[in-house]
């Protein structure tokens, strides 16, 4: 089992225009309301991939029954903490060469006590799991350090702790040393304060978080595909595909490709490799943070691996 903390869950709202122009009226030729946020997006390509997970995340009266629903059509055990107030909605606008501009709500200010609701339900799953997963922006109200306490946490029950956050959150849960951080190229420039030009950039930054304690880095570099490191070096994993559709959520699908990598004992190589295959898979599908397993399945042929760095000699290899 895989637990998952998304604890801030959205409301997806994705409307698909001709033409759009940033202070001009657009009207939208469809609309879709889903549930979201990355936490939401990482359990479901888990799951998605044949692997039991459960997800830990709010939910208010209006939703409940849409995201119980759909979670459970999905295969994923949502254990939602109910608050009064509304959820955070998340707009995004589509026109027809595939940009995406997005617009994320502030979502609810919660208490203390709803504070803890959250970490309570966190670790009541983390009981029956072999690995924890922490992905997105925390509610307001929860402070920074909370990735930090709860991967210290799940590092003293003798499990693997991965994390995907930003900002201060990252800061601080790379201090606890967690077994994985998944920053994106702009997040580890501001982690590591140096620039990130490319593959070479990327995977010094990888070796550097390896050196701070990080078991296993990964650093996403979009279209240039994800590096990681271990003990051995860096690893660069791409897959290139055509027409993508809908990019939004990639990293949150590369991170649950991992997760299931990680969970199943696979190589790092062989489980990058999956996550880069996840990541494409959802920059095929129109909605946002989603993968079919038979695309994954068909896409991880085509991923493309190579050491970058290390002492053995670098090779390349279709998956």
């Amino acid at each position: 089992m895989i637990t998952v903390a998304g604890f801030n869950t959205a409301i997806d709202r994705l409307m698909r225009v001709e033409q759009f122009r940033a202070g001009e009226v657009s009207r939208a030729l469809d609309e879709r309301v889903y549930p979201g946020g990355k936490g939401m997006h990482v359990a479901q390509t888990i799951a998605a991939l044949g692997e039991r997970v459960q997800l830990v995340g709010l939910v208010d009266k209006a939703h409940r029954n849409l995201i119980t629903q759909r979670m459970a059509e999905r295969g994923v055990l949502f254990h939602g903490v109910e608050i009064g107030e509304d959820l955070r909605l998340c707009i995004a606008v589509q026109d027809a060469a595939g940009a995406v501009t997005e617009v994320l709500g502030r979502g609810p200010l919660l208490t203390e006590r709803q504070c803890e609701a959250l970490r309570s339900a966190f670790w009541r799953a983390v009981d029956e799991s072999e690995l924890a997963v922490l992905s997105g922006s925390l509610p307001r109200g929860m402070l920074p350090t909370t990735y930090a306490s709860l991967a210290e946490g799940v590092r003293h029950f003798g499990k693997r702790c991965l994390v995907d956050a930003s900002g201060d959150a990252l800061q601080q849960a790379v201090a606890a040393a967690p077994y994985l951080v998944k920053p994106n190229r702009d997040e580890a420039i501001a982690l590591l304060g140096y620039a990130i030009d490319g593959i070479d950039s990327a995977a010094q930054a990888a070796c550097d978080l390896h050196a701070r304690g990080i078991a296993m880095p990964v650093v996403s570099m979009g279209a240039l595909g994800a590096i990681a490191a271990d003990t051995e070096g860096a690893w660069h994993a791409e897959l290139s595909i055509e027409q993508a559709r809908n990019t939004v959520g990639s990293g949150d699908c590369l991170l649950a490709g991992l997760a299931v990598g990680i969970h199943r004992g696979m190589p790092l190589a062989d489980a990058l490799a999956l996550g880069v295959a996840c990541g494409a898979a959802n920059a095929l599908n129109e909605e946002t943070g989603f993968v079919e397993r038979d695309t994954v399945e068909a896409l991880l042929p085509r991923v493309r691996v190579r050491r970058v760095t290390g002492d053995k000699p670098s090779v390349i290899h279709q998956h």
